[in-house]
């Protein structure tokens, strides 16, 4: 056909067209009539919503420049009786209810019938159909275009705010409703809460809402709320927003739990916690800040563990088995960009004695030996020593020392664990023991003292016998002293025979004796001399015949600060034999060269060992023949003229005897 001009319908088309008139208000579909379009519609109550919609008929009675009519109607009711919801003719009433709210959008001289259903009700919901009039031909009522379904609102604002906000800095809050189609109605947009300024809000679009605020600190965790109200409908919907201001770290709280147990906090300004060595120990550290705060432990100057700012649980510090370093001050410190704030824990590791041990200092050396159990500790006798003991505890162990099982008084009340001998004794020597006692558990530790000392020389003394002179002589010394003899100038070790001479040594434990026999002619000025050694020195003691009408044995002893002689008259009869030295004059007796001799006293030997050889019976016969006497000289000057052995300690004295 050529627009403007009518269309001739063939036979055909006719036929057709009254076939349609004659099923007219029937359920019948004409498959040239067709309807495209969404079956279903939901919409919430006073919202709108936009339905696409297009239909296609035959061209038959009509032209491009026929109008086209559209209507819309609820099911149940009559297409020629009753007013449709909504329709592009003007001269068509539409129902009271759908007036301005119901609106064909689309032309259906264009083929289209796209509807908008603005402020939706309740009573709207139901299932719709569409008509289209065009000609004389085109009168055509599509069944069942579409059902709608109305809900409740439930569609909210959406709200954009920084997470969180810094006092006293403006922010910018938009609050945003989304609209399907631009044809609905705007709706109305209110802000309500606390932190509102009070010059009130900003631009307003039928999209959104502008707000700009300045937060307070007591801004923080209050609501922000965006209202968005449909004025015709009635209703309205709205969401509320929890203001994050931010603030620095505050109200740090410190906790600590033992072997998995409930965390307790402790209480003081720096509170102390106790834990045994070996526990679990678990510290917690929490803090209220915004934005969250970084955690860490720290002990002294280094970092233990840390958080991450966006994880708002507590920081645990484990340690799985307290150790006795791990004792100290421990700070949690919590901070973010506005300031920082730190709690600090004392903890204590409490554990009984170990490591116990001795320190010693002998003759007053700077230099300190650490002893364990079970020592032997070697002293000189005289000397100083210091024991000190020395152990790890928490809290500290009391200690004290004991002498087998006597308990000693401390050397210094203040420090109980120390234990002086300013000279050290032969009666020193035993176990030494430190107790250490605490209430985990008490240890101790024993050191065995031994002294030790240079010989002490007791002898030599001699008697006749029948075969010549013998003589004896003892040492005790620690370690155990070595004896040997000298005759004059010549020397001869502890034991054997040489000539006329045969030396017999014996010992036990601290103590050595010898004894020398001499046989033959003996000369006068004879010098015999007995030697006792040892690591510590060398003591010697001499016997002299000395020269005159009645010749005298003196026995003369080189003990370092004083010297000691012994007197034997050489018998006229070689049978005649000395006593013992128990024979000697009591104390007191005075000596007729008393004038040239300082502090004369009589000495006796007590030689343990060999006992010398029984009295010659002759020498009760003439006793007027013995002259003996001792004499003790405790300070004399030396000799420096006189031979002596190497380091062997000597001082002489000058004696004349007429």
């Amino acid at each position: 056909s050529v627009s403007g001009q009518a269309h001739v319908p063939s036979d055909a088309e006719m036929l057709l067209l009254l076939l349609s008139l004659l099923l007219a208000g029937s359920q019948a579909q004409d498959p040239r009539f067709k309807l495209y379009m969404q079956g279903s519609v939901t919409v919430q109550e006073g919202l709108c919503v936009y339905m696409p919609c297009s239909i296609s008929y035959p061209w038959i009675g009509w032209t491009e420049s026929t109008p086209a009519y559209g209507y819309w109607f609820k099911e149940g009711t009559d297409s020629k009786t009753d007013a449709p919801v909504a329709t592009n003719n003007p001269n068509r009433e539409v129902q009271t209810w759908t007036r301005d709210r119901f609106q064909l959008l689309g032309n259906p001289q264009s083929q289209s019938c796209s509807l908008v259903i603005r402020e939706a009700k309740r009573e709207d919901m139901g299932v719709y159909y569409f008509r289209v009039e065009r000609g004389n031909y085109v009168h055509y009522n599509f069944r069942t275009a579409f059902s709608l379904e109305v809900t409740a609102l439930t569609q909210e604002p959406d709200v954009y705010i920084p997470e969180t906000l810094d006092p006293g800095r403006p922010v910018t809050v938009i609050c945003v409703f989304n609209w399907a189609f631009e044809e609905c109605p705007a709706p109305s947009f209110s802000w309500t809460g606390t932190a509102l300024p009070s010059r009130g809000t900003g631009p307003t679009t039928p999209h959104f809402s502008v707000l700009s605020l300045t937060p307070r600190p007591e801004d923080h965790d209050t609501d922000l709320t965006c209202r968005v109200t449909f004025p015709r409908s009635g209703v309205s919907t709205q969401r509320t927003v929890r203001l994050s201001v931010a603030y620095a770290p505050r109200d740090l709280a410190v906790s600590i739990s033992w072997d998995n147990g409930p965390a307790q906090q402790p209480q003081g300004t720096v509170p102390h916690a106790q834990a045994q060595k070996g526990q679990f120990l678990r510290l917690l550290c929490a803090a209220d800040s915004q934005p969250p705060a970084t955690l860490s432990w720290v002990l002294g100057d280094r970092v233990l563990s840390w958080s991450h700012p966006w994880d708002p649980r507590p920081l645990g510090l484990e340690l799985p088995g307290v150790r006795a370093g791990d004792s100290g001050r421990y700070t949690c410190l919590a901070e973010n960009r506005l300031g920082s704030q730190n709690h600090s824990l004392e903890l204590s590791v409490q554990y009984p004695p170990e490591n116990l041990t001795v320190l010693v200092s002998q003759a007053n050396r700077t230099v300190l030996e650490t002893l364990g159990n079970d020592t032997s500790l070697l002293v000189l006798e005289g000397q100083s020593l210091r024991l000190v003991c020395v152990t790890l505890s928490n809290p500290p162990a009391t200690l004290s020392w004991a002498r087998g099982s006597q308990t000693l008084s401390p050397s210094q009340p203040s420090d109980p664990g120390v234990l002086e001998l300013p000279r050290v004794q032969m009666e020193h020597e035993g176990e030494f023991t430190c107790h250490a006692q605490h209430p985990l558990g008490s240890r101790h530790v024993s050191l065995s003292l031994s002294v030790h000392y240079p010989p002490k020389l007791l002898g030599p003394s001699c008697s006749w016998e029948a075969e010549g002179l013998r003589c004896s002589c003892c040492s005790r010394a620690q370690p155990a002293p070595s004896l040997r003899w000298r005759l004059g100038e010549e020397l001869w070790v502890g034991n054997g025979s040489h000539g006329s001479f045969r030396a017999t040594p014996s010992s036990s434990g601290p103590w050595a004796n010898s004894s020398l026999s001499l046989r033959g002619g003996l000369r006068s000025s004879l010098r015999l001399s007995c030697e006792a050694r040892n690591i510590h020195g060398t003591w010697s003691g001499t016997v002299l015949l000395l020269p005159g009408q009645r010749a005298t044995w003196l026995l003369r002893f080189y003990c370092g600060a004083g010297e000691r002689w012994w007197l034997f008259p050489q018998a006229r009869n070689r049978k005649a034999t000395p006593t013992t030295p128990s024979r000697i004059p009591p104390p007191g007796t005075p000596s007729p060269e008393s004038k040239n001799q300082k502090e004369l006293h009589p000495v006796s030997l007590g030689c343990p060992g060999p006992e010398l050889s029984t009295q010659d019976p002759e020498y009760e016969n003439n006793p007027e023949e013995l002259h003996y006497a001792g004499l003790n000289f405790p300070g004399i000057r030396p000799r420096p003229e006189a031979q002596r052995p190497e380091d062997t300690q000597e001082d002489y004295a000058e004696i004349k005897f007429h």
